[in-house]
């Protein structure tokens, strides 16, 4: 599968994850969200910012508990209970953010 953005051409695999985290943009995330049909809102965008800089400081993408964990300690509690997260990624909030940031999908998630 793959993604074509402004005459680039981006390779995802069989669930949507790109291949390649380094070829992320925020103007990429908008177009992996949509696989999703998602449209991006400033919630999003900070869940997704939020995971991105996660993966680049640990190198792995942070599974539901471990998101929410660090999103509490980041944004208060009103951010980072799974009700809110949840209705901004209906599908899996650490797997769908994920897929949005352009970074592999959590070890753990289904």
């Amino acid at each position: 599968m793959a993604i074509t953005l402004n005459n680039q051409t981006f390779e995802t695999d069989k669930e949507g994850y790109l291949t390649d985290y380094t070829q992320w943009s925020e103007e990429l995330a908008p177009a992996l969200a949509a696989q999703d049909d998602l449209q991006l809102e400033e919630g999003h965008w900070e869940v997704i910012r939020f995971v991105r800089e996660f993966y680049l400081t640990y190198n792995t993408s942070p599974a539901i508990r471990a998101l929410t964990k660090a999103l509490k300690a980041e944004f208060g509690e009103e951010k980072a209970n799974s009700r809110y997260l949840y209705r901004l990624f209906p599908e899996g909030p650490a797997k769908q953010a994920t897929k949005c940031a352009g970074l592999p999908k959590p070890k753990r998630c289904i």
